[in-house]
């Protein structure tokens, strides 16, 4: 026995037999103790009510959806609608804060001051109060439903929301969406096809303005072969009239309403301050050498920065900024503090209703476990295609 014990494989496996026992009792202690808490308070358990008419409205949907849907289906909008802020949040946040990041290391004495006063201000401010600031203080100050500012002619803001043309297809409207993807595809195999005749020859073809009249040119043509399947329906705006009837119309354009404006903004700004401070951390790790041998070289300052500095900082930028990611789509869940239908906002209205704690809470729980560890995936792709590879 003794021999046993002393054998590190042996005592290894007890030990993971042991753990697992001990984790397996404790998860069904809690189970078993839930299910007589639910029974007494007579709570019914399990997903049924799901099935159950909702009863409440949502002010932004993304797919068809009315008052006499399911718990179900109000659930979904709100997951769709938390993809579309946390999606969107992060290419924002990623566009701002590459350019933010980049700044802080210019020669320029003011452009670097105003980047560093950027990230010094806005990672330091709680995003809940910038949330608050962007909602309460900025958008609620904007005229109101009778009144109207006017940007470029076509962007219209009140306190209602940003009122901005609706992209409406038409028959024909697949060829063009059908030639997005092609163009993609080809724009894909030009890249491809120039790496390889610079590696043969040294001379790198101009593929980047072939893929962008690939890009561009292909579906604008498809649009005109398709007979222009598509039209803008701008918004309109009654100016006279009774008091009532004054304002946007409600069947023409499309409105943005202020609780998607104020999150997206906070969401964005907060977080482009945090992938400012990674990019300018991922630049640097870079060595000043491979700076001087670039511009030895004849590269400009452009170019030594898209060539050769940053396909070499994204090693270094890419696992902090999953981390970002990350923060930025559990960070929406803050939706529920200026009411927007995001998941946790809807599930809160849901659980109030059937009082179904345990369902809607674990609801939440899978949904944000499964968009973080699908990101995760998505960025530790890009970070094996970033990683350097020894022969």
């Amino acid at each position: 026995m003794a021999t046993l014990l002393n054998n590190p494989t042996i005592r290894g496996y007890a030990f993971q037999i042991v753990f697992v026992l001990v984790l397996g009792w404790f998860v069904w202690d809690i189970i078993d103790n839930t299910a007589r808490n639910l029974q007494k308070a007579n709570i019914a358990a399990g997903y049924g009510f799901l099935d159950r008419t909702a009863g409440f409205g949502i002010v932004q949907k993304l797919a068809a959806y009315t008052e006499a849907s399911s718990y179900g289906r109000a659930l979904f909008i709100g997951l769709l609608n938390t993809l579309l802020v946390a999606g969107l949040g992060i290419v924002f946040a990623s566009i701002l804060g590459f350019i933010v990041g980049i700044a802080r290391l210019s020669s320029n004495w003011l452009l670097s001051r105003v980047a560093a006063a950027y990230v010094e201000i806005l990672r330091n401010i709680p995003l809940l109060l910038q949330l608050f600031f962007w909602y309460f203080a900025v958008l609620r100050a904007v005229p109101g439903m009778r009144e109207k500012w006017t940007f470029l002619g076509f962007f219209h803001l009140n306190i209602g929301g940003l009122h901005v043309p609706k992209l409406v297809l038409s028959d024909g409207a697949w060829m063009v969406l059908a030639a997005v993807p092609i163009a993609i595809a080809i724009s894909i195999f030009v890249s491809k096809w120039g790496s390889e005749r610079q590696d043969r020859t040294g001379i790198r073809p101009p593929t980047g303005r072939i893929n962008t009249a690939i890009i561009i040119g292909l579906p604008v043509i498809a649009f005109f072969v398709a007979g222009r399947p598509a039209y803008f329906d701008v918004p309109v705006f009654n100016e006279t009239g009774p008091l009532l009837r004054r304002g946007f119309q409600s069947d023409a354009g499309m409105t943005i309403i202020p609780e998607f404006i104020g999150l997206l903004l906070a969401l964005s700004l907060y977080t482009a301050s945090y992938i400012a401070e990674v990019v300018r951390a991922g630049v640097q790790a870079v060595p000043r050498g491979q700076t001087e041998a670039a511009s030895s070289l004849g590269l400009r300052g452009g170019q030594v920065l898209r060539l050769v500095v940053l396909p070499q900082a994204m090693r270094v930028i890419i696992p902090p900024l999953t981390n970002q990611y990350l923060n930025l789509t559990k960070n929406s869940s803050l939706a529920v503090a200026v009411a927007y239908p995001d998941l946790v906002s809807v599930g809160g209205t849901v659980l109030n209703q059937t009082g179904q704690a345990v369902e809607v809470v674990s609801i939440w729980m899978l949904f944000y476990l499964g968009l973080s560890v699908l990101t995760s995936f998505v960025m530790g792709y890009f970070n094996k295609r970033a990683a350097l590879i020894e022969r």
